[in-house]
């Protein structure tokens, strides 16, 4: 032990000066940052479009959750791994993951209209900033008013005390988004209601089985959790669940 310290030393100090001696042969690139008045209006421009930009990136995944179906598919996935009693099988990451992909492919008509009609005219420049957006937001809007309960709209309608719209451009998105998200909240945990039944059943039988053999100290779940597996791989439960979650936003 008492040998092994100085050698450890000697190695940090042998490293330390290859690095320096490396260092002083490769050039590093240097960043200054300046503040001072434009040239040109169009410098001005562009720096409110990098900060609007940053500002973006840092609500995306605040606006994934929000106005996308995501929310509604990673309850009913995490209402599958409570109902099958898995613990962290799948993992938070798979779980997360395999949410994101179906967002992805659910929203892929909103995502194609948002990239036709707004983004590449916006980047061609034939059409505005604010005309890009407005488009997008009316994709997006669509596909929220197909989600959305009435009587959750006439809610937040009623609470913001704004005069009814006559249609759906008069909806205001401060209004539409939280109306959407309650409407994905009921319907993610009616589906996963619907999912527990079945878990629920089984559990119940083994129970009563364990009882009335004499066996009370043996927990339930020991013996009900590779029934509850087989029946979840005999029907197919992966493909039924993501058929199902599809199928629900259609």
């Amino acid at each position: 032990m008492k040998q092994a310290v100085p050698i450890i030393i000697i190695s940090l100090i042998l490293s330390m000066a290859a690095f320096t001696a490396y260092s002083q042969n490769v050039p590093f690139p240097s960043v200054s940052l300046k503040f001072g008045e434009a040239a040109n209006p169009k410098d001005v421009a562009l720096t409110l479009q990098i900060l609007f930009l940053l500002t973006i990136l840092t609500l995306a995944p605040a606006l994934v959750i929000m106005v996308t179906s995501f929310t509604r598919i990673v309850i009913v996935l995490v209402f599958i791994r409570q109902a099958m009693a898995t613990q962290q099988i799948p993992p938070n990451q798979v779980l997360i993951a395999l949410a994101l992909f179906l967002t992805f492919f659910v929203m892929s008509p909103v995502i194609d209209g948002v990239n036709k009609d707004a983004f590449q005219p916006y980047l061609k420049g034939s059409i505005s900033q604010e005309a890009a957006l407005n488009k997008s937001m009316k994709y997006i809007k669509n596909f929220m008013f197909a989600q959305t309960r009435p009587n959750d709209l006439s809610l937040f309608i009623h609470l913001s005390k704004s005069a009814k719209p006559k249609n759906v451009d008069e909806v205001n998105s401060s209004v539409l988004i939280p109306a959407f998200i309650i409407s994905e909240l009921k319907t993610a945990f009616q589906l996963g209601f619907v999912i527990f039944v079945p878990f629920l059943i089984i559990d119940l039988v083994v129970a009563s089985t364990l009882i009335s053999m004499g066996m009370i100290l043996l927990p339930p779940i020991v013996i009900s959790f590779p029934f509850k597996l087989l029946l979840f791989i005999m029907v197919d439960g992966w493909h039924l669940i993501t058929r199902s979650l599809v199928y629900s936003f259609h």
